[in-house]
Parts: structure tokens; sequence; C-alpha cells
């Protein structure tokens, strides 16, 4: 049975962040995850993660200025001393929340410089991430990002993942397989999965198109969601869409694989 994890930072937008925590855990998640803690101090997303027995399963290192359209600086030359403090800050976070996954973006190329100079780049970030996590029992994703959301994001496919995990060499180095990039860039989501399954460190969903609650668009998810458990795979899967109608309304689609239901 498929374990979930709701991502704060799409789901339950209508609370505020704080409040988002005790929502998901009344609706029957055992986890939550988001892009980022940073606004929040650790001290005050820990007391929401102890009151309402949640699991913290994932966040993002510093990704730049999100505001302004950054979406992760891991490739970017420019970057490398913003990003090993970032490492410093994600560890801090991770350490107080209890997390054992922080993920990576490795951002959007930049148009001067060559692609070479940018995966050279991207390993040597992750390589010094990777090994800064693994002293203190971390594992480090790295996750594809499809290129018709988010035009020129470096690592689009789960091919170009693996040769940069296979650069980096590390052995706490993942793949975070989102079923929403992964369909529109690659489809064939099971046998995906099963070719990949020892370098997947977690899963996300949301169907496609729209980015909306599984059941709204193509992606089978009544297939999928067994498949990944029979070919077992144990941990959370993250819910990374945007209601169509607000998160609660939305929320039909997991009843059947909780007990008591959805919000009950």
């Amino acid at each position: 049975m498929p374990k979930f994890s709701a991502n704060l930072s799409m789901l339950y937008s209508e609370w505020p962040f704080l409040e988002r925590f005790a929502m998901a855990a009344a609706d029957g998640f055992q986890a939550v995850e988001y892009l980022r803690p940073y606004d929040e101090t650790p001290e005050a997303i820990c007391e929401q993660l102890e009151r309402h027995d949640l699991v913290q399963a994932l966040f993002n290192l510093p990704a730049g200025d999100w505001a302004a359209g950054e979406r992760g600086i891991a490739c970017m030359p420019d970057r490398v001393e913003e990003f090993k403090p970032g490492v410093e800050v994600a560890i801090r976070y991770a350490q107080a929340l209890k997390c054992s996954k922080i993920n990576c973006l490795a951002g959007i190329a930049p148009t001067d410089a060559s692609a070479a100079v940018l995966e050279v780049t991207l390993i040597s970030n992750l390589s010094h991430a990777a090994a800064r996590l693994r002293d203190v029992g971390i594992d480090l994703l790295i996750e594809p990002i499809n290129l018709r959301d988010i035009p020129g994001f470096f690592v689009s496919t789960t091919d170009h993942a693996e040769r940069i995990i296979d650069a980096v060499g590390a052995d706490n180095l993942f793949i975070q397989y989102d079923l929403y990039h992964t369909q529109i860039m690659q489809g064939d989501l099971i046998c995906g999965y099963e070719r990949l399954r020892e370098r997947i460190g977690h899963i996300q969903l949301a169907d496609t198109p729209g980015r909306h609650e599984p059941g709204t668009g193509e992606i089978n998810f009544a297939n999928v969601l067994p498949a990944l458990d029979s070919l077992g795979y144990g941990g959370f899967v993250g819910c990374e869409y945007k209601p169509l109608a607000g998160t609660r309304e939305g929320l039909i689609w997991m009843k059947p694989y909780l007990q008591g239901g959805v919000g009950e």
C-alpha cells in the first residue's frame, strides 16, 4: 500500500504554511515535504511535525532566488561559493527535522556557459554535497525536470541523471523520480522505475497535463501505484500537484489507499 507525503508548497495553500501540517495529518498523510523550509525556523517546523506525528520526507537545497525565476544553482559556475554554504544550511534544517533526504535542483542552464562546463560544475557541487551529507547520514537526490514547464532546465531526463550519478560516484546520491516530469519527457513509467529502482530515492506524483491530482489527466495511477508496490518501493510518494478545486475537495483519489478514508 503506498505511503503518501503531502507537498505543503502546493497542497493546502488555502492555509498559512504552519497550519498546513495539521490539515495534512487530518487527511491521512503520514509525511510532509515542500520545496524549501527556509522561511521558517527549524524549531517552528519541528513543533508541527511532532504535534501531528508526521515524518519529514524531503526538502530541497537552497535553490537561488525563487521569486525571480531561479530553479536551482547547482550547475552554475558563478554560484559555487553560494552553493556550498547552502548545503550547510540544509544540513542544519535536516538534522533538526530528522529528515534523511535532501533534493538538489540543478537549475536552468545559463546561456553564457557551455554544456560541458555546466556538467563539470554540477558534478563538482554534487560531489561536495554528497560527501557532506554522507557525514551526517543523509541521502542526496537529483531531480530531472521537464522542459515544457521549465525550458532550459539542465537535467531533464533520468538518462542524464544516471550519467551524473555515475560521474559523482557517491553511494548516497539517488534520483528523485517524479512521475509527472518523467511522463512528459519519457513516459513508460513502470518500466522506467523497474530499470532504475536501485537508483531511485524518492517518488513524486501529479497527473499530466495540468499537474493536477491523479484522475485529472492521462497517467493510469490505478496501474502505476500498485506496480510500485509490487516492485518493492517502500518509501513515501510525494503528492506534488496543484489541486483543481481546493486540496481537500481533490483528495478523493487517495481515499482507497487510506484506512478510514480522507478527512475521517
